[in-house]
C-alpha cells in the first residue's frame, strides 16, 4: 500500500515540553511534546493521514498544542477534562533531556470517535504515558485491542520512572501492549529499567516470542537493531552533530511506521506480509528509521523529518518487484 493511502491513528498524551538548559537559563523553551503527539507530527510529516486521540485542555498551552497539530495537518479527537499536561525538560551536558512532570491521563469524551477512526484506519500506534497512568490507561488497552481485529498494531512504552516509579506494574502492562501488538520499539534504557536482570537483546528475543512480527531496539549512539523472525539486523547510528536527542525515538517510531507503509506491510491485509519481510528489507527499514532519528538529534527540540528530508525507503530490487 503506497504512503500517502495509509491512515495512521494514534493514542496517547500531548503535552507542552517545557525545556531549560543550564547552560543557558535564559533560553527556556516552550514548545507541544508528548512521545504520541511526536509520533503523530512524525508520520503526518511523513506523509501519512494521521489522526492522534489525546486530550488536552482549551487552555494556553493546549491552543498551542492544537495549532501544532493543525499546522502539520494531523486531526484531533480530543477526550479528558483535566488541565492540559506540561513536562520540564532539562537538557545535560550530552543534550539527553531529564523530565519532571505534571501530567494527567484520560479519554472520558473520545471512546466512540476513537474507536469510529480506528475502524477506518490503516495502523494504530500507542505508547508511553497513556499505556501506564491511570485511568486512561485502561481504555488505550481497550482501544488497541479493538484495533487488532481491524488493522496492525505498533507500541513504544517510552518509559518514564517519574510517572510510573513501579517496574514491575510497568513491566506488567508493557506485557499486555507486546501481545496486542505486531510492531514493538523500545530503548536500551527502556529494557535496563523494565528488565534489569537481564539485557536488552534477551528481551528483544522475549518480547518477539509474545506474539508481535518485529521488534527494534534504538541504543542511542551505538544505533539500532531490528528483529524479526526471519532476521536480525543491527546498524550503527548516522555520524552527526547532536544537538539535542529530544523526539529522537519518536521519530524512528514514525520513520518504522513509514517505512512498514511504503513496503505495504501495515493493515488487516499488510500482515502476512509484515511477517514476511527478508533480512534486506528489514535492513532498508532500519536505515531509513536511523536518518529519521539522527534528523531530529541534528536539531533542537522534537522537530521530526519532513517527506522531502528523507526521500523514500531504499528498498531492496527484490522488495520493489512485490510491492503494489
Amino acid at each position: 500500500m503506497p504512503a500517502h493511502e495509509t491512515t495512521v491513528v494514534v493514542i496517547g498524551e500531548s503535552l507542552v515540553d517545557i525545556v531549560s538548559d543550564p547552560g543557558q537559563p535564559e533560553a527556556i523553551q516552550v514548545h507541544p511534546g508528548g512521545s504520541p503527539l511526536n509520533v503523530a507530527v512524525g508520520a503526518a510529516r511523513l506523509g501519512l493521514h494521521t489522526s492522534l486521540v489525546t486530550h488536552f485542555a482549551d487552555d494556553r498551552h493546549g491552543l498551542m498544542i492544537e495549532e501544532h497539530l493543525r499546522s502539520n495537518g494531523v486531526r484531533v479527537i480530543n477526550g479528558g477534562t483535566a488541565p492540559t499536561s506540561t513536562a520540564l525538560a532539562t537538557l545535560g551536558p550530552d543534550g539527553a533531556a531529564d523530565y519532571t512532570f505534571a501530567i494527567t491521563w484520560e479519554l472520558s469524551g473520545a471512546s466512540l470517535p476513537a474507536l469510529a477512526a480506528i475502524r477506518d484506519s490503516t495502523h494504530v500506534h500507542t505508547g508511553s504515558i497513556a499505556t501506564v497512568l491511570a485511568p486512561g490507561d485502561q481504555a488505550t488497552l481497550a482501544l488497541v485491542r479493538a484495533a487488532g481485529e481491524h488493522t496492525t498494531i505498533s507500541y513504544d512504552p517510552n518509559c518514564r520512572p517519574a510517572i510510573s516509579p513501579d517496574a514491575a506494574a510497568a513491566r506488567h502492562q508493557a506485557e499486555l501492549f507486546v501481545a496486542a501488538s505486531d510492531v514493538v520499539k523500545a530503548s536500551d534504557e527502556d529494557l535496563r529499567w523494565l528488565y534489569p536482570d537481564r539485557t536488552p537483546e534477551a528481551t528483544l528475543e522475549a518480547w518477539l516470542g509474545l506474539g508481535p512480527a518485529l521488534v527494534a531496539l534504538t541504543r542511542g549512539a551505538s544505533g539500532p537493531v531490528i528483529l524479526s523472525r526471519r532476521g536480525r539486523v543491527d546498524m550503527a547510528a548516522e555520524l552527526i552533530t547532536v544537538a539535542d536527542t529530544v523526539g529522537a525515538g519518536d521519530s524512528f517510531m514514525a520513520g518504522l511506521i513509514s517505512g512498514l507503509s511504503q513496503l505495504g506491510a501495515l493493515g488487516l491485509g499488510g500482515r502476512i506480509r509484515l511477517k514476511s519481510l527478508t533480512p534486506e528489507e528489514l535492513q532498508a527499514l532500519a536505515a531509513y528509521a536511523n536518518l529519521a532519528a539522527a534528523v531530529t538529534c541534528s536539531r533542537q527540540g522534537a522537530n521530526p523529518p519532513r517527506k522531502n528530508e528523507l526521500g523514500l525507503l531504499a528498498v531492496p530490487s527484490t522488495a520493489e518487484e512485490i510491492m503494489p
